[in-house]
């Protein structure tokens, strides 16, 4: 799961340089009853979960586990997008996929690397310093002896810098500006005061002790150097700045390195591709770990009820489409990229998509995404369509007796993209660096007080950081609803 640039409720998708395959073709196919609204393929539905749900299970994904461990301690300890490690990943799953009988496919495109040289950000005046910096991810370069200059404040309001209205003075032409993080892209932000006159931004983060992270998703996003830095040295350059002129010489040189890397696309023979039931989940780690809660246990648990499905038929009555995407920790690339690759008419024919990131946090909570907004939290209801996806998953976790709550579409995984081109989405999540309320520990246990996963985007992501329940209670959730909704779309109105 990627981290969150946006606050809640908004999220940044970006179009990448594309070097490659298209999404796969849609072969249109017209079963006499495609939707399966009747009680003969509603049976069979159910007769396909039951079935599904009793040979998938955390045991059999786990060995892909594995697998995705050896891949990363092979080739440096992590599988990132445009790595020999998500490379190989991508051809683990591919090769069992294909053996499967599924008609498998690569679908190729590029991301961009940077390699920073040097960032450095000084107060030459009134208070001369140093301050921690981070140089913005595919950010311009300044020339090599920096750029120096007196910084201008941008608004601080619910959207701060996100507008002209932030930049409404004539005071940023020539200067360096000062914007605190939250609500828009960093991407956005910087362009904003670039065409105020800006020459170059520092962004300050919004909580925490750690500097901003700026990124953009392609060299052609920066159009000013830009840099990060802390909260409290933000705050305090802007109580600076209201008594008199601040100078800062801020230095970036950085290089960007193109590459390429590919999403997996495999979906079964038959079925009606009028109606595509379409599931992911993104296979890239962060460079620091091998990534196996994030996202090895999304990864695994797709891949194993893949492989259950394809024992019991190739044809269902709807066509059923699973991805594994790349560069996912990047911004939602593969996601991103694959649904801008689709016509009008190929979007209109994926009935919904399920998303599984991060299913087996070691001190999880169960939660689902909360398509009708009924907690009021965040961002706004789904696509018409993700209300009944989400009464689907959480209607089977109460048979099973399995507790539960609502989480906000925030726009951190990969069901982004689907939301925005108007496709019901849904899924199951059992949380990242978010902290376990008391309340929630009472519910589904493990400890209070402590992130969901303590080593998320980290190196300790390994085979022990893995909570095999709810690994295969939420596999058993993917193998329900690829069983119903392979044969029965009448649940989605």
């Amino acid at each position: 799961m990627r981290l969150l640039h946006r606050n809640r409720g908004r999220r940044a998708l970006t179009a990448l340089v594309a070097t490659a395959v298209a999404a796969p073709v849609l072969i249109a196919a017209t079963p006499a009853d495609a939707h399966g609204g009747n009680d003969r393929q509603h049976r069979k539905a159910e007769r396909l979960a039951r079935q599904l749900e009793r040979e998938s299970s955390a045991k059999g994904a786990y060995r892909h586990l594995k697998a995705f461990q050896g891949i990363a301690d092979a080739n440096g300890g992590n599988r990132a997008a445009g790595t020999p490690g998500h490379k190989a990943s991508s051809a683990y799953v591919y090769k069992l996929l294909k053996q499967a009988g599924y008609r498998v496919s690569y679908q190729d495109f590029t991301i961009w690397d940077a390699k920073t040289t040097t960032e450095k950000l000084s107060v030459l005046s009134p208070d001369p310093r140093e301050l921690k910096v981070t140089a913005g991810r595919l950010s311009p370069s300044t020339p090599a002896a920096g750029i120096q200059a007196q910084i201008a404040v941008a608004k601080v309001s619910d959207k701060p810098g996100c507008t002209p209205d932030d930049y409404a003075s004539d005071t940023f032409t020539g200067k360096i500006a000062l914007i605190k993080r939250g609500v828009c892209s960093y991407a956005e932000k910087q362009a904003a005061a670039a065409k105020a006159g800006a020459i170059g931004a520092i962004i300050y983060n919004h909580s925490g002790t750690a500097p901003a992270r700026p990124r953009f998703d392609k060299p052609a996003d920066g159009k000013i150097p830009t840099a990060g830095i802390s909260l409290a040295d933000g705050e305090a350059l802007t109580t600076a700045a209201k008594k008199g002129p601040v100078k800062l010489s801020l230095t970036i040189q950085q290089q960007h390195i193109p590459k390429t890397t590919r999403n997996v696309i495999a979906e079964t023979r038959g079925g009606d591709a009028n109606h595509v039931v379409s599931l992911g989940s993104h296979l890239d780690s962060v460079p620091e770990g091998p990534g196996i809660n994030d996202n090895g246990s999304g990864s695994a648990g797709l891949l194993e009820v893949a492989l259950k499905l394809a024992r019991h038929t190739q044809h269902p009555t709807n066509k059923v489409r699973f991805a594994w995407w790349s560069g996912e920790e990047l911004g939602l690339l593969g996601s991103d990229f694959y649904v801008k690759q689709l016509t009008p008419e190929q979007r209109k024919k994926i009935a919904l998509y399920l998303n599984f990131d991060m299913i087996a946090s070691p001190n999880a909570a169960e939660l689902v995404y909360d398509g009708d907004d009924s907690d009021h939290t965040g961002s706004g209801p789904g696509p018409k369509g993700s209300a009944e996806i989400e009464k689907l998953i959480t209607d089977y976790l109460d048979r099973k007796h399995k507790p539960h709550e609502g989480t906000d579409f925030d726009g951190r995984s990969d069901y982004g993209p689907f939301i925005e081109a108007g496709i019901p989405a849904g899924g199951t999540f059992t949380g990242a660096e978010g902290i376990k309320t008391a309340v929630q520990a009472e519910k589904f246990g493990g400890k209070a007080g402590v992130a969901y996963d303590p080593n998320y985007h980290a190196k300790g992501d390994n085979l022990k950081n893995i909570d095999l329940k709810y690994f295969d209670t939420n596999i058993d959730v993917i193998a329900h609803a690829v069983g119903i909704y392979a044969h029965d779309l009448s649940s989605l109105g």
